[in-house]
Formats: C-alpha cells, structure tokens, sequence
C-alpha cells in the first residue's frame, strides 16, 4: 500500500515538519482548557447568583426599624449583678419600645456604660446611656464630640442640650442629645426623636436620677 503524502497544510504552503504539528496540538489543547475553565467560571457563577436569589426570596424583609420588644427589667436586674450603680430603667408611656438592652464597656477608655435603645411612638430612635464612672472623652465619644448648644430643666433635673439637627456634617444619632450627672452615673440620651419625646424620657428617669445624687 502506498504512504499517504504528508497534508500540505494551507498557511505553510507545504506540509508540516513534526515540531509544528506538535507545538499546534498543543496550542489547540491549550485553547481548549482555556475555554472549559471560562465555561465553568460562568456555570459558577451563574449558579452563586441563583443560590443568592433563592435566600433573598426566604429571608423576610420588612421596611420599618427592627422592633424587638426587650423586656428591658429583666435584662437589668441580670447585668445588676456585681454593680453598686442602680441600672436606670424608666417607664415609659405606651407606644415606646426597646429594641436593644446590654452592658457595653468601651475599649478605649474601659467606661462600662448601661445601654437601652429605644423606638418612640413616631418610630424614631432614642438610644439612652448610663455611664458608670464614665469620663469627658467617653461623654464626647457618644455625642460625636460635638458641642452644647443649652441647658434645660426637665422635672427638676438639669440636662445639658446638644442640638445637631441642623447640623451640616454627619453627626450619626447624636442628632439630638441631653446629658446630666448625678452620683458616679452620667447619663447620655441621644437619637432622632422629636424635642418632647426626648423630654417624654428625660421625665421618665428623673425618678432614677434622684435617687443616685
């Protein structure tokens, strides 16, 4: 049987010698290992993407602020435990809500500060801090180191008043806030709730602040 010619292959004008037959194969399986690793890039991605959007769909949503309801008495009788300072807990009119209770301790400065955050009955925030022990840089910190714009009495105590509302930089919550002392306890109120709903609080603990001074 006669050997079949070598293929004249069309670009060379001639056929291939072994060394370019060999560098082609290999250059086709390298393209072919490039356009697997694209595909499966992509299968990967696409199925990330639809793993995403099944949890989106499962997860509930709800477009106003998260309304835990802490019982707020229970937690403080529990973070009493090993403090002299009595933990303020105010009570409040109906249509006010807790949404968080805790001890926080600052790790800058070591203030160990009583913390309940509160939804007023207009749905805006109130976040109410009893610091033990706590000190200017920890007052400062909470309001964003801005600066006193007043003073007002509110049920016989005194507050300092810290009023950012119309403020041109970004101040967090301290948009709103009132600051007095009273024994080894200062307490800090600050949020976006309106003027009498801040006042609404501040009555609330007077009972507590007497009782410290």
């Amino acid at each position: 049987m006669a050997q079949r010619p070598p293929r004249v292959v069309a670009e060379l004008g001639r056929p291939e010698t072994p060394e370019e037959t060999a560098a082609r194969k290999a250059e086709t399986s390298r393209k072919h290992r490039q356009r697997q690793t694209l595909k499966n890039l992509v299968l990967a991605l696409a199925a990330s993407l639809g793993i995403v959007f099944i949890i989106v769909l499962l997860v509930p949503r709800t477009n106003g602020p998260i309304d835990r309801d802490v019982d707020v008495a229970a937690v403080a009788q529990q973070a009493q435990l090993g403090l002299p300072e009595q933990l303020a807990v105010p009570e409040l009119p109906e249509g006010w809500r807790s949404n968080a209770a805790e001890l926080r301790v600052n790790g800058v400065d070591g203030v160990t500060a009583w913390y309940v955050g509160y939804l007023t009955p207009s749905d805006e925030y109130v976040g109410m801090y009893q610091g033990l022990d706590a000190n200017p840089t920890w007052v400062a910190e909470q309001l964003s180191r801005t600066i006193a714009t007043g003073v007002v009495t509110i049920d016989g105590v005194q507050w300092t008043v810290y009023d950012n509302r119309r403020a041109s930089g970004d101040v967090g919550n301290a948009r709103y806030g009132l600051v007095t002392e009273a024994g080894s306890s200062t307490f800090v109120l600050i949020g976006t709730a309106t003027t009498e709903e801040f006042e609404t609080l501040a009555t609330a603990l007077a009972p507590a602040i007497d009782a410290q001074r």
